[in-house]
């Protein structure tokens, strides 16, 4: 049976298809589309989980009792994910693991351009790094046997373009499994230094047998042609350097990239004149290449950031650039990202904004928007959860050094739920006295409305338990709590107003459905009249102060010969920010 698969599809297909029991992961582009698929196969438990971390830790328990198991998420959380996943390196797997790391050459949707193939090399864990759709399932299924055979967590490498790209593959049955009998034995299992000792010895005993696994994998293989020029590329890398080097060179191509193929990258480089190495970000097999003794030209060529897509390698090259269709690019707008039409966030920023005497500490979501114009409304961003830990370390500054400025902090609900917590713990624990601000929209929004602990329901659409912020952020110690509506601009300015000179820390949770997703019965009991009216614009009383315009809301446009606002019936949801902005009342609502 052949489909149309994305890689993230595949991959999800390729676990269905290995037996795999067990699943949990963050939402993260470009691996989102991961879980969401494995979800749909009644045969494995998926879940989401809170943060990367707790997602390989599930993945640990399950594979210690016996099932197949995996965990996948976005680069950036491997690093939330790192403090199990060392130590998990060190232990022989019970049933087969596999840890799903989406890197992102280019930076797409992340905040950095980490390489994880690093973190195989650390952690001595073997890795597979597939180019196409179909490598993504054949490869997650020989993961599975390379994870048992040699009792190794394996790290299967994704970057953006294979995730989100589409190709042919040949899908086949499901592999029933048996659970692996789950035996007390603490010397595999606890990591005490005495035990750990131990397992480091076997672990470099692993790595030799892992080499030898390397020569023979189907998955790295050489293509001689010309010899004039040899290509040594894993990943999709190696299809974008067939499509610019063509019939005139030979390829080695590498899949399996943990531990690399020494024997048969020497036998590859001594058959070919001129060595290039094809790779997305680090010189991760060009520092291992001239560690053999080999010459080679890598990012001494190629750009050592970004994807090597076929235009980069052309006019590294040679300088060769593709002709384009010629146009005018003066009359080209340019529409930088924004918030939606309705967003909960709007209100909240657009007043925040205008505060003074103010640090703005931020978070990973869609409100990281607010940093632009016409907000201006966010002064950092790191990482998931840091948008509070940040806020008290500058707080702190400024109390101490007598400067009068108060440190805001905002994140979104699910944010708070994955590293939110703790951050918060620490403040309350250490006396700060922020302002921290939950943008509860009752959905994950950025990554595509995928469910979390605080929206009732779980990866599969089950009814779940959902955690009650205000609840919680009052048991971990905050004594000043308000839920606001952030649309109403009043309450978002009354809430600032009362909490800004405190000496203790408060929380402020905005709570208002994303207008995009999918309402649940519990959404429409508590906002009955959601997004049931709209607004239009009274052109007799509109004088074109552009007040309204400031709010940020794509749905409203202003005519230039007319010199007045209107509003975008189709995009209008009735949020009311405007008509709270506007100074002559010239928003009204429609009959």
């Amino acid at each position: 049976m052949r489909k149309l698969l994305t890689g993230d599809e595949a991959i999800a297909r390729g676990a269905y298809e290995a037996g795999v029991r067990h699943a949990s992961a963050y939402p993260g582009t470009p691996s989102t589309e991961i879980l969401e698929n494995v979800a749909k196969y009644d045969e494995i438990y998926a879940e989401w989980a809170p943060n990367e971390k707790v997602a390989v830790e599930s993945a640990i328990g399950a594979s210690m009792a016996g099932a197949r198991s995996m965990a996948s998420m976005k680069h950036v959380g491997v690093n939330v994910a790192a403090d199990p996943l060392m130590t998990f390196a060190y232990m022989k797997v019970n049933g087969g693991a596999v840890i799903v790391t989406a890197d992102e050459p280019g930076m797409f949707s992340s905040q950095n351009e980490q390489d994880n193939r690093n973190y195989a090399k650390m952690g001595k864990m073997p890795m597979f790094e597939p180019a196409d759709s179909q490598e993504c399932l054949d490869m997650m299924k020989e993961a599975y046997r390379v994870s048992e055979e040699y009792g190794a967590v394996v790290l299967m490498r994704m970057v953006t373009r294979v995730c989100h790209s589409k190709s042919l593959v040949e899908c086949g049955p499901r592999e029933e499994v048996p659970v692996k009998e789950w035996k007390k034995e603490p010397q595999r299992y606890v990591c005490l230094p005495a035990h750990a000792r131990i397992m480091r010895v076997a672990l470099e005993e692993r790595t030799e047998k892992l080499a030898e696994y390397s020569e023979k994998s189907p998955f790295n293989f050489a293509e001689m042609g010309d010899t004039k020029i040899g290509v040594i590329a894993s990943g999709p890398s190696y299809y974008y350097a067939k499509e610019v080097f063509g019939d005139t060179a030979s390829y080695l191509k590498l899949g399996f990239t943990n531990p690399l193929p020494a024997g048969l990258i020497r036998d590859f480089c001594s058959k070919v004149d001129k060595i290039y190495i094809v790779e997305e970000d680090d010189p991760y097999i060009e520092e291992f290449v001239q560690k053999l003794g080999f010459t080679c030209h890598g990012k001494d060529t190629f750009p050592s950031y970004g994807e090597m897509t076929p235009d980069v390698l052309r006019k590294s090259l040679n300088g060769e650039v593709l002709s384009q269709i010629e146009y005018n690019r003066d009359k080209i707008t340019k529409r930088p990202p924004t918030f939606c039409a309705g967003c909960p966030h709007r209100g909240l920023f657009y007043r925040l904004g205008k505060r003074k005497d103010i640090m703005i500490s931020g978070d990973i979501g869609c409100y990281t928007l607010a940093a632009g114009a016409p907000y201006n409304a966010m002064d950092s961003t790191v990482c998931m959860g840091a948008s509070i830990s940040v806020g008290h370390g500058a707080q702190q500054v400024f109390n101490r050094a007598g400067i009068k400025r108060k440190v805001v902090t905002v994140l979104g609900d699910s944010t708070f739920f994955h590293t939110g917590v703790n951050s918060l713990i620490n403040t309350v624990y250490n006396n700060s006295n922020t302002i921290n601000i939950i943008l509860d929209n009752r959905i994950t929004g950025m990554t595509g409305h995928q469910q979390n602990p605080g929206t009732g329901f779980n990866v599969k659409g089950d009814p779940a338990p959902m955690i009650d912020l205000e609840a919680l952020v009052k048991a971990i110690g905050i004594k000043h709590v308000k839920v606001i509506n952030p649309n109403d601009l009043k309450a978002v300015d009354a809430a600032f107003d009362e909490f800004m000179d405190l000496e203790e820390p408060s929380v402020i949770i905005t709570r208002w459905p994303c207008v995009l997703k999918k309402f649940s019965d519990a959404d429409l009991t508590e906002f009955p009249n959601l997004f049931k009216t709209k607004n239009k614009v009274n052109p007799d009383k509109c004088i074109g102060c552009k007040q309204c315009q400031k709010t940020g809301c794509p749905a409203l446009i202003f005519d230039k010969e007319a010199k007045k606002v209107h509003i975008n019936r189709a995009d209008c949801v009735g949020c009311d920010v405007c008509t709270q902005v506007c100074p002559v009342n010239a928003i009204e609502k429609e009959e």
